[in-house]
This record gives structure tokens, sequence and C-alpha cells, in this order.
């Protein structure tokens, strides 16, 4: 299991010119799902997400996490973090899992993550997306589920 987190001013998510999700302050998290995820990565991905410390202090120190701050976080699936491209020049999705597995999956990061942080936002799993953000910073951290 795979997150790119990017720290936000705002972002929304935007499904056949309608907006399905959208954020002020807070954590755009962009999941994919490894063929071999687990829901137990699951439920350490979304607490590593909420209670990781970017946002900053008093002091301008990065000491601050979305759980400290009560802050929201938006979801979107994204299956192409796992594009392997390698070889050639079309990106390889095989180690993504297929739908069957990551539905369930997402679903349960996106229950964890609602434990841990007051409003959790998210598209539309599978559907063509809109992401709109304004990166806060930036800050931009790919963290990575393996065991």
């Amino acid at each position: 299991m795979r997150v790119l987190l990017q720290r936000v001013s705002s972002a929304s998510v935007i499904v056949n010119a309608q907006t399905v999700g959208a954020i002020d302050r807070g954590l755009l998290l962009l999941l994919g799902i490894h063929l071999n995820s687990t829901a137990a990565q699951a439920e350490a991905l979304a607490l590593k997400c909420a209670e990781l410390r970017i946002f900053s202090d008093d002091q301008g120190k990065m000491n601050l996490s979305a759980k400290d701050l009560q802050l929201p976080a938006l979801v979107i699936s994204q299956f192409t973090l796992y594009a392997d491209t390698r070889k050639g020049r079309r990106p390889n999705f095989m180690d993504a899992a297929r739908p069957e597995t990551a539905i369930p999956l997402y679903e349960h990061f996106v229950a964890t993550l609602k434990l841990h942080l007051p409003r959790v936002a998210t598209g539309i799993f599978g559907a063509m997306m809109q992401v709109h953000l304004v990166n806060d910073g930036p800050v931009t951290l790919l963290l990575d589920q393996l065991d």
C-alpha cells in the first residue's frame, strides 16, 4: 500500500462536472493499493497519515499533525502509484490490486482514517476524476506500507 501525501491549503475532486469531495486546510492522500496489501497495512498507514507531524507549530517547526490540529483529509484512489515504468514506454500496472481486492481495502483505509480525523472526504473509486489542490509548502511525501 502506498500513499502520496500532500499538505494542502485546499483540495477538491470533481466527477462528471460535480464536486464530490472538498476540504480546506488539511491532507490530500492519493492511495494506491498493491495486490498483496492487507487490512493491517491500511490501518497502519491511515494512522501514520493522521499522526505525521507536517504542520507548523507557533515557532514555524513541523511539530503538529492533522490529528493534533483536527484537520480533514481528502482521499483519492490512485492505482497508478503502482506503475512499473522500467521497460518500454507504456506503464505496467500488474502490481496494483484489482478492484475486488482494492475497494474493500480503500474503504477500510478511509474508515480507519475517520477514527482519527474529524472529516474525511473521498473521490469515487474507479471514476475519472479531476483533482484540484493548492499544495501548502509545498509538502509532498511518499509513504509505503510494506509489512
